[in-house]
């Protein structure tokens, strides 16, 4: 049986070990990339211009937020980097249809839909046409969720 002074000593520490509990908890990044590379390696300006995925070229890249961002040429990285905010993919690049419903997944190139001049992008095209069924319903919940679903 512990001592009072032992029990004492435990119940100080509680609230210490909890807090560094809580806080050694990696959060989730902001933009979903597989092995540090944006929407796996696809051109996220040619979803505008080219009305489909395309894959990007490690030969013309631009780093943002974090994240290395993939291009098929040089004037759609420099039109990225003009205004990147234009041009990636709303949530971080997570899957729509799971930020409206409060956590994060990751995307496929194919599964998308630009709405509004916004780029969103789905887990798969199963998941995406669920979010179609309400899509303004779907962002205006993405939008309330996001960004606390990184957390």
């Amino acid at each position: 049986m512990p001592s009072r002074r032992k029990l004492l000593i435990m119940a100080a520490t509680l609230p210490a070990v909890t807090l560094t509990a809580r806080y050694a908890v990696a959060q989730t990044p902001a933009v979903y990339a597989n092995s540090g590379v944006a929407v796996d390696s696809s051109d996220v300006v040619a979803y505008f211009t080219e009305g489909r995925p395309v894959k990007g070229s490690s030969e013309f890249t631009h780093n943002w937020n974090g994240v290395e961002w993939r291009f098929a040429s040089a004037a759609n990285r420099d039109r990225f980097a003009a205004d990147p905010s234009a041009y990636a993919p709303r949530y971080g690049g997570y899957c729509a249809w799971a930020v409206s419903q409060g956590y994060t997944a990751s995307t496929i190139p194919e599964a998308w839909k630009i709405v509004d001049g916004k780029l969103y992008l789905n887990f798969n095209r199963r998941i995406q046409r669920r979010w179609e069924r309400d899509i303004p319903g779907h962002i205006a919940a993405g939008d309330a969720n996001w960004p606390s679903v990184l957390a």
